[in-house]
């Protein structure tokens, strides 16, 4: 790719300006609760916005448009349809009611927090073992991030891949570090911005290159009429029903996402979530549907195909060829802004999961704020020098790091979020019945093939972990009174 002293500018203040937000954040973090919900005073827009940035990250400009390219509309097309009906669904019957709990269920600061004083659970064994499913699967999906960083500072800077991904690392590491949650969410919603910016230019600059949308269409239809089939394959075979409900599942994945859910908790009042709701539905779907268009029209505009995981740079190889230097470094930086919203978000829950749901309950009850925030802050660097190691195979593929942490959170807290917030006879064995059921269906199925084990992990882990808290509820004692109130409080 060319690189010249412009886009090293353009790259240059992008990154200087995301730092700067987490200097100015880091005085303004009085305690672990600024740190972690900053202060659960977030607006409808930054709530919105970088809840929708760090959901899509860098696997919304290099994932997503690398599979349309090498797979046609099929099975990308699929994909897009479950994740805007997950979004909405997941703004429409969580977002409210995870705020009105976790403030009224003293204060909970983290997921963990959530689960514990939502059932009373004095053993901590629940808070202990979501902040364990938090961390593990958080280091596969970091991990996930930091390829899509090291992938793009080698393609704009030819840097070799080991050293863009420390470079990718530092960067994420250093803001996130200094400002917590607000930095996290203030840069998300910038980061979030430029992100629909560059997903909506480019594919119109490319059907502008290609002679209008006819043109390209037609252009498409003459290489292979099947790539923008919604029901074929590129040979053309029909697409196969277990293949439509796996890509439709991903949808499923958004009730179990700590990163998602703590932008609901932290927004500054439930008066403000049915406009973040629009917000976010309406940037989800544009900029789903313009990252397949870029894959789609990717393979015909560029000349010299790319194969393997090279697919997933379609994007960065189009902004190269399509626009001026100076547009091209601030398109390509919305690349590094999808990877940096995501990567850390979940660096912020994994260390908050660290800090206070594993070394304040089981090392130091008696921990001051100071000392969490500062143990936060070191559990950051921590998370990111293992998430760092996991991702030192260049020919790492995003989209397969990110369905595989995206199952497992789905299915270990999806319906435990779900019914926690929506069955008042759930209870705390119910629960954990569901995250190890669900947890394990995701370990276990993804290494088995053939037949229905082709079907994507998450569907027969979210029906398996829903059975297991229902049956497991059931059979269980009522919960408490002290239980019961708390649900009824909120829902009145």
């Amino acid at each position: 790719m060319r690189v010249n002293g412009t886009l090293l500018f353009t790259f240059g203040a992008y990154l200087l300006f995301m730092l700067a937000i987490g200097v100015y954040f880091y005085r303004k973090n009085k305690n672990l609760g600024d740190y972690v919900l900053g202060g659960r005073n977030l607006n409808s827009w930054v709530t919105a916005m970088s809840a929708s940035a760090s959901d899509m990250s860098g696997w919304l400009l290099l994932g997503l448009p690398g599979w349309a390219y090498a797979s046609g509309l099929g099975e990308a097309g699929w994909i897009a349809i479950g994740l805007l009906i997950g979004t909405y669904c997941n703004w429409r019957f969580v977002a409210k009611r995870l705020r009105e709990y976790t403030e009224k269920a003293q204060n909970s600061l983290t997921i963990s927090d959530f689960f514990e004083n939502r059932f009373n659970d004095k053993t901590k064994i629940l808070r202990i073992l979501s902040a364990i499913v938090i961390l593990v699967f958080f280091l596969i999906y970091t991990a996930s991030g930091f390829v899509a960083g090291a992938k793009l500072f080698n393609t704009v800077f030819g840097l070799p891949y080991q050293t863009a991904l420390i470079a990718g690392v530092i960067v994420i590491v250093s803001y996130t570090f200094l400002g917590g949650f607000n930095a996290v969410s203030w840069t998300d919603f910038f980061q979030g911005s430029l992100m629909f910016i560059a997903i909506t230019f480019v594919p119109v600059f490319a059907f502008v290159s290609l002679g209008g949308v006819t043109s390209a269409l037609d252009q498409i239809n003459r290489v292979n009429p099947n790539f923008i089939s919604l029901t074929t394959y590129l040979d053309g075979s029909k697409i196969s029903l277990i293949t439509i409900l796996s890509m439709m599942a991903w949808g499923l994945g958004y009730f179990g996402q700590p990163h998602i859910l703590v932008r609901f908790m932290a927004i500054r009042s439930t008066k403000q979530v049915k406009q973040a709701r629009i917000i976010a539905t309406a940037w989800t779907a544009i900029s789903l549907v313009g990252a397949i268009f870029v894959g789609m029209l990717g393979f015909v505009y560029l000349k010299t195909p790319l194969s393997g995981a090279a697919s997933e740079t379609v994007f960065m190889v189009m902004i190269n060829s399509l626009f001026h230097p100076l547009v091209a470094g601030l398109l390509l930086s919305a690349i590094l802004a999808a990877i940096m919203s995501t990567a850390d978000s979940q660096l912020l829950v994994a260390s908050s999961a660290l800090s206070q749901d594993l070394y304040h309950v089981l090392l130091r009850r008696n921990a001051t704020d100071k000392e969490l925030v500062l143990t936060s802050r070191l559990a950051v660097i921590l998370i990111a020098v293992f998430a760092a190691l996991l991702a030192v195979d260049p020919n790492s593929n995003v989209l397969i790091l990110v369905s595989y942490a995206w199952a497992g959170f789905g299915a270990s807290f999806g319906p435990a979020i779900l019914l926690s917030l929506m069955w008042k006879r759930m209870t705390r064995n119910g629960a954990l019945a569901g995250m190890i059921s669900g947890g394990l269906t995701v370990i276990l199925w993804k290494n088995l093939s053939g037949g229905i084990f082709d079907l994507y992990e998450l569907l027969p882990a979210f029906i398996i972990a829903l059975i297991a808290i229902i049956s497991v509820s059931f059979l269980d004692r009522s919960p408490s009174s002290e239980v019961t109130t708390l649900f009824e409080q909120i829902e009145k």
